[in-house]
């Protein structure tokens, strides 16, 4: 079974495509990418189809993950039937989910650092108006929770 996963912020530049990169890199790493598909889009339409900030993108690749395929897309209705799991980086951003969300969808619907396994906040911060530490830190967050959504996956036995 393939297990999908749509990681969400407000407009698909910073949180969520670093969260898509940093997930793909460990999926790849699990030779798992036939079996686990990822995407990332924002709430609102702020960026369709431009790439990801580019302060984000430098703070990435300084990690070895490179987002420079990405572009922006806002999330749509048939996402919540398609993926598995839709993830917030936020509560404002959940509450637009939970209000776009069909009654008929069936998947896991909530904020990505849930699956957080060193860190306790429950938001990752949007770093768009702040100084290169909010994108590493960033990172930092992103990378834990995407560890312990893998983990959560394989436990589950969804791949």
């Amino acid at each position: 079974m393939k297990a999908k996963v749509l990681f969400v912020c407000m407009g698909n530049i910073c949180r969520s495509p670093t969260a898509e990169a940093v997930f793909r890199h460990y999926v790849e790493m699990e030779g798992l990418a036939d079996v686990i598909h990822i995407d990332s889009a924002g709430t609102h339409d702020y960026h369709i189809g431009e790439p990801p900030d580019s302060r984000t993108q430098r703070a990435a690749m300084q990690r070895g993950y490179d987002m420079s395929a990405l572009r922006g897309r806002q999330v749509e209705a048939s996402d919540f039937v398609r993926f598995d799991y839709v993830l917030a980086m936020d509560e404002a951003n959940l509450s637009i989910l939970e209000n776009l969300r069909p009654n008929d969808a069936k998947g896991h619907l909530g904020l990505f650092l849930e699956f957080a396994e060193r860190y306790n906040a429950r938001e990752v911060p949007d770093p768009y108006f702040g100084g290169a530490d909010g994108f590493e830190h960033v990172l930092d967050l992103v990378e834990d929770a995407a560890y312990g959504l893998l983990r959560h996956i394989n436990a589950k036995g969804s791949t």
